[in-house]
């Protein structure tokens, strides 16, 4: 496969990303749509790598995958105490940090 198809795709599933976090209000669909973006970033990463013989892409890709996982660990403990507090996982009612 050539590479412009990887980043094609990639480039793809970034925008769905990106759409994913600026559009949705519930707060498991925004880190859903934060994991997209990441893993497009894990694919160009593991393409460029592949296309230049070089195992750096997988790498780095490796390092952002134990990321993700931290990030979704992290984004579920919020999302659970924001509604245990407020009943709700809605992203827009979650006015917690306002001072």
């Amino acid at each position: 496969m050539l590479l412009n198809q990887f980043l094609l795709l990639a480039a793809v599933l970034f925008c769905l990303g990106v759409y994913g976090v600026l559009a949705r209000r519930n707060g498991v669909m925004v880190l859903m749509s934060i994991e997209l973006i990441l893993n497009s970033v894990n694919l160009n990463l593991v393409a460029f790598g592949a296309h230049n013989s070089d195992i750096g892409g997988q790498v780095f890709a490796l390092f952002i995958i134990a990321v993700a996982a931290a990030e979704v660990g992290v984004g579920l403990a919020v999302v659970l105490l924001i509604y245990r507090n407020r009943r709700t996982i809605d992203v827009s009612e979650a006015n917690l940090l306002k001072g």
